[in-house]
C-alpha cells in the first residue's frame, strides 16, 4: 500500500497534506505479483479557490467543472473518496494473465464501442 503520493501525478482535486504541500493526500492499494493498482482513495479538496487555481494551473477549460465548482460554492465538508478497479480485482483474485479478459467490453483495435 502506498499513500502521500507526489501531488504532481494525482488528480488536481485530491487535498494536500498540510505537513508538506508536495505530497497529496491519497492512497493505493497495490496487488502484488504485478497486478497493480486496485483500490485508489484520497481526500477531496473542499476550498474553491484552490480547486479554480488548480484548474488555471493546468490550462484546463472552466466551463465542464463548473458543477463541481458549485458543490464547493454553495458549501463542502472534507470528504475522501475512494475507487475499486473492478477489473483489476477479478484478474488478481483469479490469476488472469491480461486485464483485457476481466472487462466485459474491452476496447481491442477492431472495437471501440460495446
Amino acid at each position: 500500500m502506498g499513500h502521500r503520493w507526489p501531488a504532481d501525478v494525482k488528480p488536481f482535486y485530491m487535498k494536500r497534506d498540510p505537513e508538506n504541500d508536495a505530497l497529496a493526500l491519497g492512497v493505493d492499494m497495490i496487488a502484488p505479483e504485478g497486478y497493480g493498482e486496485i483500490v485508489g482513495g484520497g481526500q477531496r479538496e473542499d476550498d474553491l479557490e484552490v480547486l479554480v487555481s488548480r484548474i488555471l494551473h493546468h490550462d484546463l477549460p472552466m466551463k465542464p467543472f463548473e458543477w463541481y465548482l458549485d458543490l464547493r460554492k454553495y458549501g463542502s465538508v472534507p470528504h475522501a473518496g475512494f475507487g475499486l478497479g473492478i477489473e483489476r480485482t477479478v484478474a488478481w483474485i483469479s490469476g488472469t494473465k491480461h486485464v483485457r479478459e476481466t472487462i466485459p467490453f474491452p476496447r481491442t483495435i477492431t472495437r471501440l464501442e460495446p
